[in-house]
């Protein structure tokens, strides 16, 4: 093995803070990254890691030697990612990540067709709710909704964000149909919640039509982690629900779904949908992709078209 990559091994090693899930990431038995780790340092004549029965630590030369071999993994990736946006089409593999429901309903339709047309690609498609380290997990590109955090990373915004709060019918028969965001609140509501991440206020104005916003907390008696679950939970009457219309997977009406407080103005709280990646000069690969994501979606995004004349209401 050259050196160059007992290097890649050694940052991949540091970086996922165990022997076990560097050789997961690179499917290679623990015991042989190990020894290649040990073969580096022999090369070297250098130790690089003091090790104990279940963690290690850098050694003053292996972190002058990880800041060196982090710059050359660095370059190197660049290097081929200006030989890959040189090729005639996308071919290679690509490392893609996104929540669960977004990968299911929106990316796989598009990995499908896109494999199709491009016979030379290959993927791998990671779906998990919580938020990946897209560098250290070396993915190429993530698919995120809501709030950008990561400063270090480039993201195309791919769609926009669209809430709508909605109820079902048997829901509203039980409850009445509430006339303002004080009413609202009142009820039972079905809310989003996963990690860090719990989708349990709404920002309404305060008047119909009004310009002030004011932050309203729901009551959430049921919390969820899976969208699609929320969504039927919505449906069995359980409770209302703040959703973004790319959760729905039919027309409303179909759904015997009621949007509500439809003349109150309601915010997206600065979200969106996103393709994120760590490098500016994007391979061709990964820019194709990101760009069949986005004719797939469409602009504006056809979920819109869930609930009838949605671009007049929340206003």
């Amino acid at each position: 093995m050259s050196l160059t990559k007992q290097l890649a091994l050694f940052v991949d090693v540091v970086q996922q803070g165990s022997f076990t899930k560097a050789a997961t990431l690179h499917d290679m038995d623990n015991s042989l990254l190990s020894k290649q780790i040990k073969k580096l340092e022999t090369e070297l004549g250098v130790q690089l890691l003091n090790r104990s029965t279940r963690s290690f630590s850098l050694t003053s030369a292996g972190e002058e030697i990880l800041a060196q071999a982090l710059q050359l993994t660095d370059t190197l990736s660049q290097v081929q990612n200006i030989a890959d946006s040189y090729q005639s089409k996308p071919k290679g593999i690509i490392r893609i990540t996104s929540g669960v429901y977004f990968g299911q309903l929106y990316l796989q339709p598009v990995i499908t067709r896109f494999m199709k047309q491009y016979p030379e690609v290959k993927v791998t498609l990671n779906l998990d709710d919580k938020r990946t380290d897209i560098i250290t997990d070396h993915f190429d590109v993530a698919f995120r909704v809501g709030k950008l955090t990561e400063s270090n990373l480039i993201a195309r915004k791919i769609a926009k964000t669209h809430f709508a709060i909605v109820a079902s019918e048997c829901f509203i028969q039980e409850h009445g149909m509430p006339m303002t965001p004080e009413e609202l609140i009142q009820l039972p509501a079905v809310v989003y919640g996963n990690g860090n991440v719990n989708l349990d206020q709404m920002c309404l104005t305060e008047t119909p039509h009004g310009d002030l916003y004011k932050m309203y907390k729901m009551r959430g008696n049921y919390k969820v982690s899976d969208v699609r679950t929320l969504i039927d939970a919505v449906k069995s009457g359980l409770g209302y629900s703040l959703i973004d219309l790319f959760n729905l997977e039919e027309p409303i009406a179909q759904s015997k779904l009621v949007p509500l407080l439809t003349n109150y103005g309601l915010s997206t709280m600065d979200t969106g949908i996103y393709a994120v990646y760590p490098h500016r000069k994007q391979t061709l690969l990964v820019s194709e992709f990101i760009k069949a994501v986005q004719e797939y979606i469409g602009t504006p995004p056809f979920w819109l078209e869930h609930i009838p004349n949605y671009k007049q209401l929340y206003q």
